[in-house]
C-alpha cells in the first residue's frame, strides 16, 4: 500500500513537471519573439521594401497588442480556465507565425504580429496562474526559477537564434524563418498542454469585467504608444497622451473599486510584497531589456559585426541569467528579497564593468572585454526575475494568479517601453552630437541603464528596512521583504 501511494505521488509529481515544460516552451516562443526581430530588421526591409515607420510598427505593435491584453486574459484564465486560454493564445500565436512568414506585404506583416502581441499577451498570464496552482513552497521558488532563466535567456539569445537563421536562409527571405520555426514548436505543444495541463475546477464561475477590460485597454495604449513611437512620432504632441493615459486609468482604478467582481484586485498593493515587488519588476525591466538594443546598435551599426556575431556578443549574459535564476529559484525561500537585492548589486557592478570596457577598448574586440562583465550581469539579472515575482506573488491566492500576474506583467511592459525609449534617447543624442561615435552613445546609454537598476535597488533596500522594523522578535517575518519563507495562501490549489 506504500509502495501504491509513494508511485501515484511520484506520477503526479513528474505530470506537474511536465506541465510546467509545456508552459515554458510556449512562453519562451513568445518571449523571443519580442527580442528576436530586431536583428531581422535589415532583412525585412530589403525583403518587403519597407519604410522606416513601418519597420517600427513591427516591433511596437508586437508590444503593444502584448501588453494590452495580460491583464483581461490573466482574469480569464482565473475566472474560467487556464488551460482553455493557455491553448487559445498558443494556437493563435502558431497561426499568426505561418502569417507573419508568409507575408506578401508590409501591412500583412504588421497585421500578424499585432495577433501575435495578443496571443503572447493571452498566454503568459496563465503560466504564473498555473504556477501558483501547481506549485507550493520551495517547489514554487523552483518553478519561477526555470521561468526566470526562461525570460533572460529567450531576452538575451533572441538576437543570435536571429541572425543564424538569417545566415543560414539568407538575407531575402531569411527574415521568414525566425517565423516559421515556431509552428512545428506550437503544433508539437499544443495536445501536449491538452493532456498535461489541469483541467478547470467545477464550482462558482467567477464573473468578467467587461468596463474594466475597455478602460484598462484605453489606458494601457494611450501610456504606451508615446514611448513605443518615440522615435518615429516627431514633435512635442504625443507626450500629451500621458496624462490622459493618467486621467483614463484613474477612472480604472474608481471603477475597479465599485465592481464587485473586480478586473485586478488593487487590495494587492497594500501588501508590501506586491506592491514593492511590482515597482521593482517595472524599474528593472525598464533598465535591462535596454541593454540589447543599445549594444546591438553599436555592435552592428557602430562596429560592422553581423547579426550572429552582435547576438552571439550577449551570449555571456543569457548562460548567466538561465543558471543564476535556477538557483536563485531554490534559494529564494531561503533568503528572500536580499538575494534580489544581491542581485541587482551584481547587475550594477557589472553594468561599470562593461562601461570601463568600452572605455579602455571600444574597437572591434569589445565582444571580448565585455564578455566577462556581461556574465556578472547576467548572473545579477537571473537572482532577480525569478526571486522577484516569486516573493511578490507569494501572498496572492491562486485563483488570482493569473490576473495578478497580468498586471505584474503590464508594468514590466511598461517599463521597458519607458527604457528603451529614453536610453534611446539618451543613445541618439549622443551619437548626433558626437557625430557618430558609438562608443560614447553605448556608455551614455549605460549611464541611464544603471540610474534605473540603482532605483530598483534602493526600492528592494526600502524593502528590506521596512521589513525589519515591522519583524517580530520571536522569529522569522516572511517574504514581505526580510528574507523568510514565502508565505502560501490559505486554501490548497488542486493539482
Amino acid at each position: 500500500m506504500i509502495s501504491s501511494v509513494r508511485t501515484e505521488s511520484t506520477g503526479t509529481d513528474r505530470r506537474r513537471w511536465q506541465a510546467l515544460s509545456v508552459c515554458l516552451v510556449a512562453a519562451f516562443m513568445t518571449l523571443l519573439d519580442i527580442s528576436i526581430v530586431n536583428v531581422a530588421l535589415p532583412s525585412i526591409r530589403e525583403g518587403l521594401h519597407a519604410s522606416e515607420g513601418a519597420l517600427q510598427w513591427t516591433l511596437s505593435g508586437y508590444a503593444l497588442a502584448f501588453g494590452l491584453v495580460l491583464v483581461p486574459a490573466g482574469r480569464l484564465g482565473d475566472a474560467r480556465s487556464r488551460r482553455a486560454v493557455f491553448m487559445t493564445g498558443l494556437a493563435l500565436f502558431t497561426l499568426a507565425s505561418a502569417l507573419a512568414g508568409a507575408a506578401p506585404a508590409m501591412w500583412w506583416l504588421i497585421a500578424a504580429r499585432l495577433l501575435q502581441g495578443v496571443a503572447g499577451g493571452v498566454l503568459n498570464p496563465q503560466v504564473a496562474g498555473l504556477i501558483q496552482q501547481l506549485f507550493q513552497g520551495a517547489e514554487r521558488g523552483r518553478a519561477f526559477g526555470a521561468l526566470g532563466a526562461t525570460i533572460g535567456v529567450a531576452t538575451a539569445v533572441g538576437p543570435m537564434l536571429g541572425g543564424a537563421l538569417i545566415s543560414l536562409a539568407g538575407t531575402e527571405h531569411g527574415w521568414r524563418w525566425i517565423f516559421f520555426v515556431n509552428i512545428p514548436v506550437g503544433l508539437v505543444a499544443l495536445p501536449l498542454a491538452w493532456r498535461l495541463l489541469p483541467a478547470p475546477v467545477r464550482g462558482e464561475r467567477l464573473a468578467l469585467d467587461p468596463v474594466g477590460v475597455v478602460l484598462l485597454g484605453a489606458g494601457v495604449v494611450t501610456a504606451m504608444l508615446p514611448f513605443l513611437q518615440e522615435r518615429q512620432w516627431q514633435g512635442l504632441a504625443k507626450w500629451l497622451l500621458i496624462p490622459v493615459a493618467a486621467v483614463v486609468l484613474a477612472g480604472f482604478v474608481a471603477w475597479e473599486r465599485r465592481h464587485p467582481a473586480p478586473l485586478a484586485d488593487l487590495g494587492l498593493f497594500r501588501r508590501r510584497s506586491y506592491a514593492l515587488g511590482a515597482a521593482i519588476a517595472l524599474l528593472y525591466f525598464a533598465g535591462f531589456t535596454a541593454i540589447f538594443f543599445i549594444f546591438t546598435l553599436y555592435l552592428q551599426n557602430g562596429l560592422g559585426y553581423s547579426a550572429f556575431y552582435a547576438g552571439l556578443a550577449v551570449t555571456p549574459f543569457a548562460v548567466g541569467s538561465g543558471v543564476a535564476a535556477a538557483i536563485g529559484g531554490r534559494l529564494v525561500s531561503r533568503f528572500g528579497r536580499p538575494l534580489v537585492a544581491l542581485g541587482l548589486v551584481l547587475v550594477a557592478a557589472g553594468l561599470v564593468a562593461v562601461w570601463i570596457a568600452v572605455e579602455v577598448n571600444p574597437g572591434r574586440g569589445v565582444a571580448w572585454v565585455t564578455a566577462l562583465p556581461l556574465l556578472v550581469v547576467g548572473v545579477g539579472s537571473g537572482l532577480v526575475i525569478a526571486p522577484n515575482q516569486t516573493i511578490t506573488l507569494s501572498e496572492v491566492p491562486y485563483t488570482q494568479g493569473g490576473s495578478a500576474a497580468g498586471v505584474l506583467q503590464t508594468g514590466q511592459r511598461m517599463g521597458t517601453a519607458a527604457g528603451v525609449a529614453a536610453v534611446g534617447a539618451v543613445f541618439f543624442a549622443t551619437l548626433a552630437g558626437t557625430r557618430g561615435d558609438w562608443a560614447a552613445a553605448f556608455r551614455h546609454g549605460l549611464v541611464v541603464i544603471l540610474g534605473l537598476v540603482l532605483a530598483a535597488l534602493a526600492t528592494a533596500l526600502a524593502d528590506l528596512v521596512a521589513g525589519r522594523r515591522r519583524a517580530r522578535p520571536s522569529g522569522p517575518s516572511g517574504t514581505g521583504g526580510t528574507g523568510g519563507t514565502a508565505r502560501e495562501p490559505t486554501a490548497r490549489p488542486p493539482a
